[in-house]
């Protein structure tokens, strides 16, 4: 077993742990929430192993409560009461830091969560950024970038088959230094779990295992794409009759439950304030929470990549938006694609702070698509946009960190960091 691998969820739980009563961390299994909240607990309850007390809490939920804070209790989805029962334990104590909770599945009934405002507050994470894997320099920061600073010149060591096999085994903590093998075998059986005993398990409703798994073999031929539900259906649902009964409204529920498991992480479209009245597409992008599921859904593997470049080229793209969607998210920020209903113009990252900065990245597996990815930026920033952006980027497999004298950053995901 691994030492733990600091997060850089770990100075928000600090923060939020010290501002209010209880902090729910929320995030698809094995992304190493559980972990990370032990590096501020002081006591825990698991309610996935221990019998006595998932005995307790069916008697009464508050029965697991008392212990040194911050307490953690694991896997609280699963007793959903849970949930009132922290709160009304916030409000007796009045002392910050008492609870923390860690789920890997957002209930069913998901309004006892809103009743919680004031005094849990919820944070996402997600599987291990290359730089939490020490596999990226961080040399660039986008936070120095979304401040309008000018980073030096950096230079990444990791090449194209080194992204390959990134993509292949993502960033499940796990998985850090263990072999190809090892963690082909570990993905495989992680979406096994999911379609045979998650889903079901999260909505209380048992769903065609083959069904689920065409579907979200569907899903992954169409990571890092905008498409349609419509879209993700028709590829799923064959050529043979009998494949009619994925319908929409037999793969709302499907989409819903991975929604729910936080196995699905799409990237909502951006709504800025145009200068043209160009129309906007409303359909996210679609992408797993880890690229490592989707390479693993088409049966791919380092080498299959490289020979395959066009399918690399997504799945790497959803690795960038994996990584930039978490260093975005920890500095107060959040992460769009911008793409115009006619398909002339797009953006595949938009990364936008609430006082109105933004930065519009695009995502190129070589250097030889450099020069156009980077004047479509710049069409997109002086024709499109009312407000100027702070940086313009293209995250690329190359060598080098640059800057170009057009003003468009090149940047090596090697290289970036928070």
């Amino acid at each position: 077993m691994i030492n733990y691998l600091p997060r850089l969820a770990d100075k928000q739980l600090r923060n939020r742990l010290a501002a209010l009563g209880a902090v729910a961390i929320e995030g698809p299994k094995a992304c190493g929430k559980t972990a990370t909240a032990r590096q501020c607990a002081s006591s825990e309850v698991l309610l996935d192993i221990d019998i006595d007390a998932v005995r307790a809490v069916s008697i009464d939920p508050r029965l697991v409560l008392p212990g040194p804070t911050p307490r953690l209790i694991d896997e609280w989805q699963r007793h959903p009461l849970i949930w009132d029962a922290v709160r009304r334990a916030v409000d007796d104590r009045s002392a910050p830091g008492q609870f923390i909770l860690t789920g890997s599945a957002i209930p069913n009934d998901n309004t006892a969560r809103h009743s919680g405002a004031g005094r849990i507050t919820v944070m996402r994470m997600r599987p291990m950024t290359m730089f939490e894997q020490r596999k990226s320099t961080g040399v660039i920061s986008l936070d120095a970038l979304m401040s309008g600073d000018s980073p030096t010149s950096a230079q990444s060591e990791l090449d194209i088959h080194a992204y390959a096999k990134q993509v292949i085994t993502g960033g499940w903590p796990q998985l850090i230094n263990e072999d190809l093998a090892v963690a082909q075998q570990f993905i495989t059986s992680y979406i096994d779990l999911v379609i045979e005993h998650d889903i079901e398990e999260a909505t209380g409703v048992h769903r065609n295992p083959r069904l689920v798994r065409r579907f979200m073999y569907s899903y992954a031929q169409l990571t890092a794409h905008p498409a349609r539900l419509s879209t993700i259906i028709g590829r799923a649902r064959g050529e043979e009759a009998h494949e009619a009964a994925l319908s929409r409204w037999a793969a709302d529920p499907y989409l819903d439950a991975l929604r729910r498991l936080m196995i699905v992480d799409e990237i909502e479209p951006w709504a800025p304030s145009l200068r043209s009245r160009t129309r906007l597409t409303s359909t996210p992008k679609r992408h797993l929470t880890d690229p490592s599921l989707a390479a693993c859904l088409l049966g791919t593997s380092p080498q299959g990549l490289i020979n395959d470049l066009k399918t690399f080229g997504f799945l790497f793209e959803s690795l960038v938006a994996r990584d930039i969607r978490v260093y975005a998210e920890t500095n107060g920020a959040r992460v769009y694609h911008y793409r115009e209903q006619s398909g002339h113009l797009e953006a595949d990252l938009i990364v936008e702070h609430t006082d109105g900065r933004w930065a519009a990245f695009e995502v190129k597996l070589g250097g030889t698509l450099i020069d156009e990815a980077a004047k479509s930026l710049l069409h997109l920033a002086r024709s499109r946009i009312a407000t100027p952006p702070v940086a313009l980027a293209v995250v690329t497999t190359t060598e080098y960190a640059y800057l170009r004298p057009d003003g468009i950053w090149i940047i090596p995901l090697g290289c970036l960091g928070p």
